[in-house]
């Protein structure tokens, strides 16, 4: 299929309207079959369950050209897997996860002629999305949802690409202990827009939020885990029960351990401790990984050895390791690419 003419080198991340979008409904307790189409819009009574007490959640995946011309997801069955787990969390019904990943195919397949070539840089952001239709007045869940995928070619989620980039210790909480920061709610990212417009006016590309409770622990930015790597080479990254578990995140350390051979460590990290780190970097689909040169916090700044010009050593090894097996540059572990047809 022949590619729109799109300067794929200089696209920023945000949306352009593709072709088809997937959509399916939830009523009288069953999802109907779902179907791609052009319609583009969403028609929503005024007391929708989503309008008034924010009944929704979503995923966020990438399609790539690999370096022999084939087109790809990476994991999407963790996606379904994690949409699950936040639809039943918000008392919505999950939709099915074969069905999930058929229909990320078959959106993508719909959309070929938006997927970035090999080498461009630019990649097809994956969108997938549910939300309660019906009026719902009382506070309860409603009884009827749709589910969407819609797709929108991107390039670097930070404007510097690999640029190493300062943030900043954030005064407010992204999640609560018990809370919903496991999960992908959208209410979890509205909680965090004041956060954020605060840190890019002053100055700074992202937020690191600390743990609701004790305000010591390290937990994630608004929409990225982190990664550290310690002195002596050990990846590290935080855990919480309150931190959204990354499926990027979880295959970078599977590639420092099993791939690259190095030392991994799944803990509590205190801020305290971050300030004796070699390296620190943010992940997530949107990024993959962006380094992080700089902390700006109340009482002084953290610097970090790799500066402010490129990757450290240890991230960009698992960066390109990571790339390379999105973009079929070196092989993959099993189930970790899904081929769209």
């Amino acid at each position: 299929m022949e590619k729109k003419n799109i300067d794929w080198a200089s696209i920023g991340f945000g949306y352009v309207k593709t072709d088809k979008r997937y959509v399916s409904n939830f009523k009288n307790g069953a999802w109907d079959e779902g179907t791609l189409t052009e319609d583009d819009t969403v028609v929503l009574s005024e007391c929708a369950g989503v309008l008034q007490y924010a009944q929704t959640c979503f995923e966020g995946l990438k399609a790539y050209t690999t370096e022999d011309g084939r087109i790809v997801c990476f994991r999407p069955d963790l996606n379904a897997k994690r949409m699950t787990d936040s639809a039943l969390r918000l008392e919505m019904p999950a939709f099915p996860e074969d069905r999930f990943v058929e229909a990320v195919k078959a959106v993508v397949k719909a959309n070929e002629a938006y997927v970035p070539p090999y080498g461009s840089g630019a990649t097809l952001y994956i969108r997938p999305y549910m939300f309660g239709t019906n009026p719902v007045i009382g506070v309860k869940p409603a009884n009827e949802y749709q589910f969407r995928i819609f797709t929108t070619p991107v390039g670097p989620y930070f404007k510097g690409g690999a640029k190493p980039i300062t943030i900043t210790v954030s005064d407010f909480d992204r999640a609560a202990p018990h809370g919903t920061g496991h999960i992908k709610a959208g209410l979890n990212y509205a909680m965090s827009l004041h956060a954020i417009v605060t840190a890019h006016a002053n100055g700074f590309a992202e937020n690191m939020y600390l743990d609701a409770a004790t305000r010591t622990k390290v937990e994630e930015t608004g929409g990225a885990n982190f990664i550290f790597v310690t002195k002596d080479g050990t990846v590290v990254t935080p855990k919480s029960d309150s931190i959204l578990p990354s499926i990027t995140r979880r295959s970078i350390m599977y590639v420092a351990e099993h791939i690259l051979g190095f030392k991994v460590e799944h803990r509590e990290v205190m801020f305290d401790e971050v300030k004796d780190f070699a390296e620190c970097g943010l992940c997530g689909t949107a990024a993959v990984i962006s380094p992080v040169g700089r902390i700006v916090y109340k009482d002084g700044v953290i610097e970090f050895p790799a500066g402010m010009e490129e990757m450290g050593p240890v991230t960009k090894k698992l960066y390109d390791t990571l790339t390379g097996i999105q973009m079929g540059r070196m092989e993959a572990p099993e189930g970790w690419i899904c081929e769209i047809g």
